[in-house]
């Protein structure tokens, strides 16, 4: 399994986002995770909180949206998102613009930026280069046991006439095994590998990456083509917004994947 550091921006104004590696081969794709850094929202929702369905103001998530994706050089107007339902439909996308009831965004279509809203479940972004297809992935993990990126490479498969072995994935950043703590209602649903008892809390601890990164493997995608955030949600919350960590108080990252004429 090959893990990739992801690479950070260091000019004021990317420190809005980080790229992952692997797509940075590609200059005509445009593919980041926010961070919580470099926007105008104050509180709990300090900076960049680019989720409307919070506490938040309607005018501080649209300014930071902008400048999110301003620092892209992404058109807003070229954003694609979904209100998300913690479920495993999956959205041909043909147009940009605001869509409700789908966890999986999946475009051919260029200038279309595809993005998922974050706080402690994963993202994924996979991108088909031979086929010039995408996928914006939210699993949380109802969406990872409902196996919602195996079905969305599957998607990609049927609609696009993609090859999963032609496809690189990013894993993004999300709840780390160590602090996905959950009980027996959870836990009842992963498989072994995915899971592990502690005797001291009595609770169970999920790995979401891995369960994440095991479908797309046997989806077809080739271990080398896929990256995995090193980052948490928890860990590095300076950086990152986390539902869990911040008691439900807080922001949304966004995840984004698009591709240029």
């Amino acid at each position: 399994m090959t893990i990739v550091m992801l690479e950070l921006n260091t000019s004021a104004e990317k420190s809005l986002f980080r790229s992952p590696g692997i797509f940075l081969r590609f200059p005509d794709l445009v593919a980041a995770e926010s961070t919580r850094h470099g926007g105008v929202s104050t509180g709990p929702f300090t900076s960049l909180n680019l989720g409307g369905s919070t506490q938040d103001s309607t005018e501080n998530v649209l300014e930071n949206n902008h400048r999110f994706f301003h620092a892209l050089n992404v058109p807003f107007e070229q954003v694609a998102k979904s209100h998300q339902v913690h479920g495993e439909e999956i959205l041909n996308v043909s147009e940009a613009g605001r869509y409700d009831g789908y966890d999986a965004l999946i475009t051919n279509q260029p200038d279309i930026q595809l993005a998922v809203t974050v706080a402690d479940c994963t993202p994924i972004l996979i991108f088909d280069p031979v086929q010039r297809a995408v996928a914006a992935i939210h699993a949380g993990w109802r969406g990872t046991v409902s196996e919602i990126v195996f079905k969305t490479v599957g998607r990609m498969v049927e609609v696009f006439g993609t090859n999963a072995s032609d496809c690189l994935a990013y894993v993004g950043t999300c709840i780390d095994e160590c602090s996905f703590e959950v009980g027996e209602d959870v836990a009842q649903h992963f498989q072994s590998d995915y899971k592990r008892w502690d005797d001291v809390k009595a609770k169970f601890f999920v790995d979401l990456k891995a369960a994440n990164r095991d479908q797309l493997l046997r989806a077809g995608l080739k271990a080398g083509n896929i990256e995995i955030s090193m980052y948490s949600t928890v860990l590095n919350n300076d950086d990152y917004f986390s539902y869990r960590h911040e008691k439900g108080l807080t922001g949304r990252m966004l995840a984004t994947i698009g591709t240029r004429k």
